[in-house]
């Protein structure tokens, strides 16, 4: 596996900094820092620091994944699918979480809320043209690659 340094800065002493959770894991957690615990009601969307920040090399985004256990166990899970750490931010990073749930549930300090993947991206140079090149595909929207 490939490795980047990725400097990152606690924002609070309290704050605990993100760990991979096996040799392989792609994703290092995230973890919550709160007062105490934080009850995230049926079908709401609460903020959720993590009192760090990061400096993301350039050419690289932090992603910021569910954690597939909170998501199964609680109903947990970003409210945007995924967050995207641009290289230039340097503010604290935060996960807004979503209760897709049936029941309240509650979020503790130091408790793993999310998994952040550093990966590589690519800027894309637009060119606008008046034709496209042709596919078997062509413009078949969803579902039209398959009979499922």
């Amino acid at each position: 596996m490939d490795k980047v340094t990725v400097r990152i800065k606690k924002l609070n002493a309290g704050a605990i900094l993100p760990s991979y959770g096996s040799e392989y894991a792609a994703g290092m957690d995230l973890y919550a820092l709160t007062d105490g615990e934080v009850s995230i009601a049926p079908g709401q969307t609460v903020l959720i620091h993590t009192g760090v920040a990061t400096e993301i090399p350039d050419g690289y985004a932090g992603l910021v994944y569910a954690r597939s256990g909170l998501a199964s166990k609680k109903g947990l899970a970003p409210a945007n699918k995924v967050g995207v750490i641009d290289a230039d931010y340097r503010g604290e990073i935060m996960v807004a979480l979503h209760n897709h749930g049936a029941l309240p549930q509650t979020i503790g300090n130091g408790e793993r809320i999310a998994q952040m993947v550093i990966s590589p991206c690519v800027r894309a140079e637009l060119e606008e043209s008046d034709e496209l090149s042709d596919t078997v595909r062509g413009a078949g929207g969803f579902g039209s690659t398959g009979t499922n």
